[in-house]
């Protein structure tokens, strides 16, 4: 619900302020002082496009408030998705600013939005119905909407719309497996390829290494079974090795012992090294003997390292990491095969997921179609109280065709089912989808008749404005359409800009525009009719203008009784 307007510097518009009230408000006064730019005002606030032009003579901006009561808490979660953060409070605060410059920006709740942001959180707020322009319940989708609600399909929508969501979901999934198969298929085949080289490899820890060591020994055996032959020769076979002049200076030693008796601790220390040059002398002939030349065995040497270096370049790791990296593989291998196997999982969920949809979207279909025959009869009896007897209103329901193949094709938002209000306005005449109405008269009381018939489904849009919705009506239909606003009233707030007495008489809340000079400046001014002669004064003035008496007082004050009476009937 609207609880605030306030303009400032809109053309005749210099700085007002008016409070809203629920129920059915009516805006009225004389033409041309400014009734219009109060509903222009409110288009900009939600999201119209506006133009310097429009800022008053003498100012450098226009600026446009609002303050929306979010009564509903479908209201706050519309908003909250629109916004996307959540919204704590009940009032919704936009703002609308254009400067000379022809700079515009707005604000929800003092943060700054994009402009196309407004006009989001208008549509979901308000109908506005004009002469020109009609907004929401001329948009099919919104149509459909309201038709679910009108029928009580919304269980039906819900389940058919959770269906779609699986699909898509299924979709997504399915063709994200897909793009990525061949990729994947080359990469299980290489996981493969690599598991299978390097378990014929066997690969030993610090295994080349240690072949390094080994190719060096054997390159050098030669070289090594002389040196160890020649020192355990000279160490214990040879003529003067050293176990030979080890002996004589043993013998030495104990022949001088006698005298000096620390000679016999020399000589016991060199006969303490005789078994170790001797074990010594016999390690080295071992050696000797090991370090024989084996060709064949330097040459499978040679291929085993040359297999491992190869592994190395290959793979750019070292012999112990393609160890650690060949643990890996198994699993790899099984998270790549499950992705293969989703991919066939999925494309039997998205097959059983898509014709459950498609039966969905048929029961749903089914529905419509005897809930919009239902719907266009209603509102066509309130045409008839709205002199358009000869008018034919029909919902025409046409399908859209799904394809067999579940990854073709967008899938419908909310069933497949595309409604489209056909009015025929008078016998004869062809009937016209609604949109393309022409008359601005004719459309607007068609949306009151469909606006009194889905008063009660629609618990987000509650703000509904009329713009001269009485255009070439005479008194009698007036009192038909004041009726019919003040029923709409009961659930929804409405706003009506009106020049017939009849129609505002059955407002619960009544303002009127008027413009005034001062100082060689005209403004537009709104004021509230808070009393009972206020109003029968405002409704004779409308009645008869200047030339109004006390007999158009009583009538306008029967006039403002009688409506009275049938607001609490």
């Amino acid at each position: 619900m609207l609880r605030e307007l306030a303009v400032q510097n809109l053309a005749l518009i210099e700085d007002v302020r008016v409070e809203l009230h629920p129920g059915f408000c009516a805006w009225t006064g004389e033409t041309g002082a400014g009734k219009s730019l109060l509903l222009g005002a409110l288009g900009l606030l939600l999201g119209d496009r506006g133009n310097a032009e429009l800022i008053r003579t003498g100012a450098d901006e226009l600026r446009v408030t609002g303050r929306f009561e979010l009564m509903r808490s479908e209201q706050r979660e519309a908003a909250a998705e629109i916004l996307q953060s959540a919204v704590e409070e009940d009032d919704l605060i936009l703002t609308r600013r254009l400067s000379r410059s022809g700079r515009s920006s707005a604000l929800v709740n003092d943060i700054p939005v994009a402009v196309g942001t407004l006009k989001r959180i208008g549509e979901m707020l308000v109908d506005v119905h004009g002469q020109r322009e009609s907004y929401s319940l001329l948009q099919p989708g919104y149509q459909l909407e309201l038709l679910d609600a009108f029928g009580k399909l919304t269980d039906q929508r819900a389940k058919y719309i959770a269906k779609a969501d699986r699909v898509r979901e299924l979709r997504r999934r399915f063709k994200e497996l897909s793009d990525a198969r061949q990729a994947r298929q080359r990469e299980l085949s290489l996981v493969r390829f690599e598991r299978e080289d390097l378990d014929n490899a066997k690969i030993l820890p610090g295994e080349l290494l240690a072949l390094l060591q080994e190719r060096e020994r054997l390159v050098h055996a030669q070289s090594l079974a002389q040196f160890t032959s020649g020192a355990a020769a000279r160490l214990s076979d040879d003529e003067g090795a050293v176990t030979e002049v080890l002996g004589k200076l043993i013998k030495e030693a104990n022949r001088w012992s006698a005298l000096d008796p620390k000679l016999g601790e020399v000589s016991e220390r060199l006969e303490a090294l005789r078994p170790e040059i001797e074990d010594l002398a016999d390690t080295c002939r071992d050696l000797a003997e090991r370090f024989e030349a084996d060709p064949d065995r330097l040459e499978e040497v040679e291929q085993r390292i040359e297999l491992l270096k190869k592994l190395q370049t290959r793979y750019g790791k070292t012999p112990d990491e393609l160890i650690e990296y060949r643990s890996t593989l198994d699993a790899k291998e099984h998270e790549l095969q499950k992705q293969e196997d989703d991919l066939a999982g999925i494309d039997t969920q998205l097959r059983s997921a898509f014709a459950e949809m498609k039966e969905a979207a048929a029961t749903l279909s089914k529905a419509r179609a005897k809930v919009a025959k239902k719907l266009a009869t209603d509102a066509q009896k309130h045409l008839a109280d709205l002199h358009m007897a000869g008018a034919k209103l029909d919902a025409v329901i046409e399908q859209i065709t799904l394809s067999d193949d579940p990854m073709a094709g967008d899938i419908p938002a909310s069933g497949i089912d595309q409604l489209e209000l056909m009015l025929m306005a008078n016998p004869g005449e062809p009937a016209r989808p609604l949109r393309k109405v022409a008359s601005g008269g004719e459309l607007s009381r068609t949306m009151l008749a469909l606006k009194t018939v889905l008063a009660a489904h629609d618990p987000v849009r509650t703000l509904v404005v009329f713009d001269e919705i009485d255009a070439n009506v005479g008194g009698r239909l007036g009192d038909v359409l004041g009726q019919k606003l003040a029923a709409l009233g009961r659930s929804h707030q409405v706003l009506c800009v009106t020049h017939l007495p009849q129609v505002a008489s059955y407002a619960a809340y009544q303002w009127t525009i008027r413009k005034s000079t001062n100082a060689k400046r005209t403004a537009t001014t709104i004021a509230p009719l808070t009393t009972n002669d206020a109003r029968v004064e405002e409704l004779a003035l409308m009645l008869r203008g200047d030339s109004r008496s006390e007999t158009t007082r009583k009538e306008a004050a029967e006039m403002l009784k009688t409506a009275e009476k049938q607001r609490a009937g």
